[in-house]
């Protein structure tokens, strides 16, 4: 586990380590360069996860469950919002039910902890939490990332999964996803995609969500610009900034009617 600069989470929790390409926001995904270079330090966990395509770099389908991680979380005391496998997709198919289990009990064992899952295979997450053995544990928060209208029955999925918060990253948003349904999705996260290949972002996209987080009461948090800013010009992400419609946009979800 570690500290963070994602501005919707505390800390990251990697019990997975590797991934494969699910859809296009995966392209530039900044995992798959901070694996080569983990590597590269010697991280014996991320050894051989990635290869080299052309001048790109992308994941070659090992998956690694890391069961020695599983300890870390019970060494914060302090409560912290944790992005689970920032690294990875918990619910990728190369991940055991056996290993999700264990993520599952590490998770119910730590309520001072929000957890925030986040997957590109909601159906598998959907199939996993509805076996009766699972609970819906308040302190678990379960998405789907979104980039553009091609996986938008993502959000199908999502609704149908049982958990005490439901939400959704449209991150990087590479194109509109029209006037989604956001009935039963407590969080809505937008941001625009970074680095030197970054693919641009408009604001319309970005007003069509806003306009269905209003719609259905749904909490919006607008992570940045990216590499692209509202004027269309190429950028630093510093400079480009997360100022949307003159403010800074943090809302978050409530739990138990708590606002975290």
């Amino acid at each position: 586990m570690a500290e963070t600069k994602i501005e919707w989470t505390d800390a990251t929790w990697n019990p997975v380590a590797g991934c494969s390409l699910a859809s296009s926001g995966c392209k530039h995904c900044y995992a798959m360069q901070m694996a080569r270079r983990l590597e590269a330090m010697g991280v014996e966990k991320y050894k051989g996860l990635t290869q080299k395509r052309g001048k790109n770099i992308t994941w070659n389908g090992v998956v690694r469950e890391d069961p020695a991680s599983l300890l870390t979380p019970y060494k914060w005391k302090k409560p912290r919002k944790i992005f689970v496998n920032s690294m990875s997709d918990l619910f990728h198919e190369s991940v055991s039910d056996k290993f999700i289990f264990s993520v599952w009990e590490v998770m119910q064992k730590t309520p001072h902890h929000n957890y925030q899952i986040l997957t590109k295979r909601p159906e598998r997450m959907l199939q996993f939490v509805s076996q009766k053995a699972m609970a819906v544990l308040p302190n678990v928060w379960l998405g789907t990332s979104i980039e553009n209208a091609d996986v938008i029955d993502r959000i199908d999925y999502l609704r149908k999964t049982p958990a005490s918060i439901r939400f959704i990253s449209f991150e990087p948003l590479i194109s509109s996803v029209g006037l989604a349904n956001l009935k039963s999705i407590h969080w809505a996260i937008v941001g625009g995609e970074s680095g030197s290949k970054a693919r641009p972002i408009k604001e319309s996209w970005i007003d069509e969500i806003h306009t269905q987080c209003k719609k259905y009461n749904t909490a919006f948090f607008f992570k940045q610009w990216g590499s692209w800013g509202k004027d269309n010009q190429k950028r630093s992400k510093k400079a480009n900034g997360r100022v949307y419609r003159g403010k800074t946009w943090d809302e978050m979800p409530s739990v138990r009617g708590i606002t975290v």
